[in-house]
C-alpha cells in the first residue's frame, strides 16, 4: 500500500473500472470502450502500473470450486504490544498461505484476519498448529462464515466515488 495518490481523469477512472470488470481485455478493446488510441492506453496503463495504482492483475477463482470449504474471521489480541513483539507477528502471519487477509484495528481485538480453509479439521490444525504458537498472541477468537452477501475486489472507481451498480 503505497500511501500516495495520483490525479486520475475520467479516462483513467474508465479505464480502472473496465479493467476491474476484466482485466484480460485486450489493449485495443480497452481503447476502443474509452475512445483512444491503442498507444494512448497502453501508455496510460504504464503509468497506472508505474504508479502503483494497478498492484497486479490475477485471476478470482472460486474458493468452493477448488476444496475451500470454510471461510473464516479471526480476532487476534497480543499479549505485549512492543514494536519488536508486533513486528514479529505481522512477519510471521504473512508467511501463512491460509491468510488472505491481516488487518491491524482499533477496538477490543488488535487484528482481524481472513483465513480460508478446506474443512473444520483444516481450521482446527490451523488455529493450534499455526497461529497459536505465533509470536506473542496472547487471545483468539473465530467465527465461521455461514453465507458470504457480498465479496467483491472491485473498488468504487467512478468519477463521483459513487458504486456503477454493475454486478
Amino acid at each position: 500500500m503505497s500511501g500516495t495518490s495520483i490525479d486520475l481523469d475520467q479516462i483513467d477512472l474508465s479505464v480502472l473500472q473496465r479493467l476491474q470488470d476484466d482485466a484480460r481485455v485486450t489493449h485495443r478493446d480497452l481503447a476502443r470502450h474509452v475512445s483512444l488510441s491503442p498507444p494512448g492506453v497502453v501508455k496510460r496503463l504504464r503509468r497506472l502500473e508505474q504508479s502503483g495504482v494497478v498492484k497486479q492483475y490475477t485471476a478470482i477463482l472460486d474458493r468452493e470450486a477448488i476444496g475451500y470449504d470454510l471461510l473464516c474471521f479471526v480476532h487476534v489480541t497480543l499479549a505485549h504490544h512492543e514494536v519488536e513483539a508486533v513486528r514479529r507477528f505481522r512477519e510471521a502471519i504473512v508467511d501463512i498461505p491460509e491468510v488472505l487477509e491481516c488487518h491491524h484495528v482499533t477496538g477490543e481485538f488488535d487484528y482481524l484476519i481472513k483465513v480460508l480453509v478446506k474443512n473444520h479439521h483444516h481450521l482446527e490444525a490451523f488455529l493450534v498448529e499455526k497461529l497459536t504458537p505465533l509470536p506473542g498472541v496472547d487471545r483468539i477468537r473465530t467465527s465461521v462464515v455461514l453465507r458470504e452477501v457480498k465479496c467483491t475486489t472491485a473498488l468504487p472507481v467512478t468519477p463521483d466515488g459513487e458504486p456503477s451498480h454493475k454486478s
